[in-house]
């Protein structure tokens, strides 16, 4: 829609800032400014501020900023011309439109003519499924049935198609729209030989909305078994409907997704009504298609993470895995959260409660890479060359993650969890990305042999099996490693690296007698204001630390410079996310060290010969048992911001 300066000019002149955020939220003078806690994230103290004086409003929280139009735009996902036609009519000003080829004219007046049909066809289910017999007691039924409320029904605006052949085309006709209109919209269907019918017929029916609140298509589901029928049809694609840019449910739930910081993604309609009955609003369906880039696009426009709920149904979760990595390709974090057995998100809440079941998402919600490899190494236990088959997938799903920051996060976690050489794996993941720039030509076949080669790669093998003692002297090494490359460098919390290891280290003890002398040096010299670095240990240490020290002073890999200067693949220093490396350290130490101790439990245990000491080690280790599984929940989580 070409709308005219005038118009612009006076909407942005009587569009007040302090009435329209008004609308959305409870602003409470301060000062000389309004304040609301941010309407586009999630907050408990107000740090959304609106300047009446200058007309503006800004977050200093997430950052969000602009006048009366960009609030709309925002906050209601319109774009420049929607927002301005949104106040107008707020505000009773006259849309005036801009001079426009016969041509453009009338493309935008047909389209203007969809949407008015669309609207009149749900208004008209609507009004058969409340006030027509059949309605009532086929439709309304089965909705209530499913427990859906009064509330629920009339929020997505559902109804009903009556079991007649040309119900909607009469009403239609009669109220002045045209059969052509109606086929354009996709509500009739016209045959060769001159039969016309209703698309939708004997079913409920689900209106699927534009962002902005307008019926653009129709979802529809029968009633009875019939093996001829399907049990659901949609609406064709048409010029106000393209079903891989829309979601069904957004309208209802852009609000929620962009204050929870969040989107629940599931498959169907009444997956979303009946989340939205247990409180859960913040959720999308792909309406049974799979999903698409402009799906997870305009999920961007809300939220930066996605949970996709999966059914408990394996073949299907394994055929719906490259949807999590589209998410991945779109710069979206992505979590799992997966249903018991023949189990889905309607059936399921249903089952639990509301409450129960909001706690069962938070619970469950399980990091991709965690998901990914639980499902898929199931299978691989016994047979190494499928194990290593399914590495590379996963870490093919990581290769596309736009943003080389969380690549680094996520190659670590994946490390850890499949007890792999990171760079190993680092390798493997740069040579799909080298690929990847191969087919789409922005590398040559030469170019790529050259990178390759000059990647110092880690032997190309899975990690020997090491004892409990063996695993934890690792992690003790790779502490004093962190200590010396990184000691005095700040984390997020405003503390340094070896303040934080020194305070979560506090009731952990080194096991290694080198490491653990270096670690108790680094610790008393902290307490004199002092960091240590390998030239001390070097100075004064014996010949055990000076060789301990020795191994340490080098680089885990290295990479030619023309990795990132000439062809910008990225690989993140370990500095640039010592935040992340400090916490899973730390996580890991604590976890190996409880192994360790465990297995000395156990040691004690074939010796054992009195009945009360027996007793005393075992309920030991159950503590132990409980410590190692409350750490192994929190490696199985990445944090990434």
């Amino acid at each position: 829609m070409n709308l005219s300066q005038n118009t612009i000019q006076e909407v942005q002149e009587r569009a007040d800032i302090e009435e329209v955020v008004g609308d959305y939220v409870s602003l409470k003078k301060k000062g000389q400014n309004l304040w609301a806690c941010c309407p586009f994230h999630n907050e408990k103290s107000p740090s959304f501020s609106v300047a009446p004086n200058k007309g503006i409003y800004k977050c200093f929280g997430c950052g969000k900023a602009g006048d009366s139009i960009q609030f709309v735009m925002d906050l209601e996902g319109l774009s420049f011309p929607e927002a301005i036609k949104h106040l107008a009519e707020k505000y009773g000003i006259e849309i005036e439109e801009d001079k426009r080829l016969p041509a453009d004219q009338e493309i935008y007046n047909e389209r203007e003519s969809l949407y008015i049909v669309l609207n009149y066809a749900a208004n008209f289910f609507k009004e058969q499924l409340h006030h027509h017999e059949e309605g009532r007691s086929i439709g309304l039924s089965y909705f209530k049935e499913r427990g859906f409320s009064s509330q629920i029904i009339e929020k997505f605006d559902l109804g009903y198609s009556l079991n007649q052949w040309d119900g909607l085309l009469k009403a239609a006709k009669a109220a002045g729209h045209s059969e052509e209109l109606l086929e354009k919209a996709g509500l009739i269907i016209k045959k060769e030989e001159g039969k016309v019918y209703d698309r939708f017929r004997n079913r409920v029916m689900f209106p699927i909305h534009s962002v902005a609140g307008k019926p653009i298509a129709f979802g529809a589901r029968i009633l009875i078994k019939d093996k001829k029928q399907p049990k659901y049809i949609n609406s064709p694609e048409t010029d106000v409907y393209h079903k891989s840019d829309v979601l069904y449910g957004m309208f209802q739930a852009k609000q929620a997704i962009r204050s929870k910081e969040n989107c629940y993604l599931v498959e169907g309609y009444t997956d979303v009504t009946s989340l939205h009955q247990s409180g859960v609003e913040n959720v999308v369906a792909s309406s049974g298609t799979s999903l698409t880039t402009g799906q997870i696009h305009l999920i961007s426009r809300y939220s930066k993470n996605i949970t996709v709920l999966f059914d408990g149904d394996a073949a299907g979760i394994k055929a719906s895995l490259r949807g999590i990595d589209l998410i991945l390709e779109g710069g979206l974090n992505v979590k799992v959260v997966l249903f018991p057995d023949g189990e889905d998100p309607d059936s399921y809440s249903q089952k639990l409660g509301d409450e129960a079941f909001q706690q069962y998402l938070i619970n469950n919600a399980k990091d991709f890479i965690r998901f990914k490899s639980d499902l898929l190494l199931e299978d691989t236990k016994r047979d190494p060359i499928k194990k290593a088959e399914t590495i590379q997938d996963i870490v093919r799903s990581i290769a596309k993650i736009p943003d080389p920051v969380k690549r680094a996060i996520y190659i670590k976690e994946c490390s850890d969890i499949l007890e792999i050489d990171e760079a190993l794996l680092v390798a493997e993941q740069n040579k799909i990305i080298l690929r990847e720039k191969q087919v789409k030509g922005d590398i040559t076949q030469q170019q790529a042999n050259s990178l390759n080669q000059s990647y110092s790669q880690a032997p190309e093998q899975i990690k020997k099996r090491y004892s409990p003692y063996e695993v934890a002297a690792l992690q003790e090494k790779e502490s004093i490693r962190l200590l010396l490359s990184y000691g005095d460098l700040p984390l997020a919390e405003d503390t340094t690296l070896i303040q934080y290891l020194v305070q979560e280290f506090k009731k952990t003890e080194f096991i290694h007698p080198v490491y653990k002398r270096i670690f108790q040096d680094f610790k008393s010299h902290l307490a004199d204001g002092a960091i240590l670095n390998e030239a001390h240990f070097i100075k004064h240490g014996d010949e055990e630390i000076r060789k301990a020290i020795f191994s340490l002073f080098t680089d885990r890999y290295e990479l030619s410079e023309n990795w990132e200067k000439k062809f910008q693949i990225y690989t993140i220093h370990e500095k640039h996310i010592l935040t992340d490396s400090a916490f899973s350290h730390v996580l890991r130490l604590k976890h190996r060290s409880i192994l360790h101790l465990m297995d000395v439990n156990n040691q004690k245990l074939r010796d054992i010969a009195s009945l009360i000491e027996e007793e005393k080690i075992l309920k030991y280790q159950i503590q132990l048992n409980q410590a190692k599984k409350e750490i192994g929940d929190l490696l199985g989580m990445v944090v990434v911001k």
